[in-house]
């Protein structure tokens, strides 16, 4: 196999052929450094790479291999991961200057869960400040979408997202508050999965939002992202947080039968004010191919979801202000302009906001999982838009783009952690100026085979995952 084709590979096939010992896991490490080189310089995906301790990982991997230890489908296979978890050994930044030398001891257990299954870390990717909003100044580059540099790929997991659709690495982590998964996969056309709040460990996250913060895969297909998460889910002794429920073996569960899957469309979301009519037409499409390949699909009413920003945002708004207040009081020159005006707006928020945004919560909550009892999965964009230009202007704006921007974008992303389900967006079309978008399918808490099942046969129906950015 001619090497410069390795980075073009999903997970799936890179596997297939290390396991035979027909390619090295040392070729596909060095097959992506090189485009790396190439490409990244106009995506700043990455803040950091990890190339001598990939290239370092890799050999063993080969050796391991070679003797018949074969570790499973991520064995030799590099991976990004979001500079906002602990590395040992690599710089971790999470976006930030103010941790510019921070360096960890230890792992997080997602990294420690991805080195177990035989993964190599290739690099950490790159972020908004602490996980936080969007950064307009990003201190190691402006993240730009692979589609189109003028665009973002969205945040915060913004280099998650572009690396993959860039081909710069297989799958990568990403951190998800308010669709920091979701949203950047959608723009950036690739598969992102928030899982259930519980499944996948914490324990060495730079958190945002401690009741909202879900680490997750993003990938270039179905099968990879829950190939991925197959890895890294799991009940930690070291996150109290997380559910002792056993982790089933996803990519196994992807038959593609969906005939006998009751699917929901939201039609308040169909029907926003802020859904952009090429993103309407697109999902509303996906709907009827879902249809078309056996799903029973219905429009219903759920008229509270449009305060679902109005909700979640000054949950982690205070959270987030909350986990940096130290150095926010004590450091606050050091944070990007955007970010500390956020932080210091979201430190004003009264306690008694808070507390009925928390109760507001529960309400919704409850609500929303009463749908489950009569469908499999709710389905609507995942974005009301195609990626959005960089920013190119700072600060908050006026009180009228705050409050649509609190029922358009954060209504789409923010349902879902309010509720703790998973989320998986998948693309589904693009706009006429070749912006990916993406739609989102939303299932049961711990029940992710359920949508990532109906995401795999809907990715055998069509064509959108095959086409590559000209990057």
């Amino acid at each position: 196999m001619n090497k410069g084709d390795l980075p073009f590979l999903s997970i799936t096939e890179l596997s297939y052929y290390i396991h035979k010992k027909d390619v090295s896991p040392v070729e596909v490490v060095e097959a992506l450094l090189d485009r790396i080189d190439k490409v990244d310089s106009k995506l700043h995906a990455f803040i950091t790479v990890c190339r001598e301790d990939s290239l370092k990982a890799a050999k063993t991997a080969e050796k391991e291999i070679s003797r018949g230890i074969y570790k499973g489908p991520l064995h030799g296979i590099p991976l990004g991961a979001k500079d906002q978890w602990w590395a040992k050994g690599v710089l971790t930044t999470c976006g930030s200057t103010i941790l510019k030398n921070f360096v960890p001891n230890t792992d997080a257990t997602v990294i420690a869960n991805l080195k177990q299954a035989g993964g190599i870390l290739l690099g950490k990717t790159n972020m908004t400040e602490f996980a936080m909003g969007y950064t307009q100044h990003y201190p190691y580059g402006t993240p730009k979408n692979p589609w189109n540099l003028d665009h973002m790929p969205g945040g915060s997991s913004a280099g998650s997202g572009s690396a993959p659709a860039a081909f710069l690495c297989p799958a990568a982590l990403g951190e998800d508050t308010a669709g920091s998964i979701r949203g950047p996969a959608s723009y950036c056309g690739i598969v992102g999965l928030r899982p259930s709040v519980g499944r996948v460990s914490r324990y060495g996250l730079i958190g945002s939002s401690y009741s909202m913060d879900v680490i997750g895969p993003l990938a270039r297909t179905v099968k990879d992202t829950a190939l991925v998460l197959e890895a890294i889910a799991g009940h930690d002794p070291k996150d109290k947080y997380t559910w002792k429920s056993p982790v089933p073996t996803y990519s196994a569960m992807l038959d593609g039968n969906i005939n006998t899957k009751r699917i929901a469309v939201i039609t308040e979301m169909m029907d926003a004010p802020s859904l952009d009519p090429e993103v309407r037409a697109a999902v509303k499409t996906a709907a009827s191919v879902l249809e078309k390949i056996g799903a029973q699909v219905s429009e219903i009413s759920f008229a509270s979801i449009g305060n679902a920003g109005s909700i979640a945002s000054p949950i982690y708004m205070v959270e987030g202000a909350s986990n940096q207040w130290d150095n926010l009081t004590k450091r606050p020159d050091e944070y990007e302009r955007n970010m500390r005006l956020t932080y210091f707006a979201s430190a004003l928020i009264p306690a008694q906001t808070y507390y009925k945004a928390q109760r507001l919560r529960e309400l919704f909550r409850s609500d929303f999982l009463k749908l489950f009892e009569e469908y499999d999965a709710i389905l609507y964009p995942t974005q009301p838009t195609p990626a959005m230009r960089i920013i190119e202007k700072g600060g908050f704006g006026t009180k009228d783009n705050i409050l649509a921007d609190l029922r358009g974008r954060r209504a789409f992303g923010n349902a879902v952690n309010l509720v703790g389900s998973p989320s998986l967006s998948v693309p589904c079309g693009f706009s006429k100026a070749m912006l990916p978008i993406g739609m989102q399918l939303i299932g049961r808490p711990m029940e992710e085979e359920t949508i990532l099942n109906i995401g795999h046969a809907y990715e055998k129906a069509t064509k959108w995952h095959t086409i590559r950015p000209n990057i």
